[in-house]
């Protein structure tokens, strides 16, 4: 949940940016639609990153490899 949670935000995020900007400089779109782009860009990312590090095993910290020793 917080992987899909990660996506929509930054899209979403970046989708009002953008919308804010168009409507400051009165442009049509434009900015919108960058945004949107780096949205879904830095959201991918983003999720990319959480899933690696869910997936790759963590190294073994010295007290528990002194734990495992008889």
């Amino acid at each position: 949940m917080q992987i899909g949670l990660t996506m929509a935000g930054c899209i979403v995020f970046c989708f009002f940016i953008g919308l804010y900007l168009d409507r400051w400089l009165t442009t049509k779109g434009v900015f919108v639609t960058v945004f949107t782009l780096l949205g879904v860009i830095g959201g991918a990312v983003t999720v990319y990153r959480q899933i690696r590090e869910i997936l790759e095993p963590r190294p073994k910290s010295r007290t528990e490899e002194e734990e495992e020793e008889p």
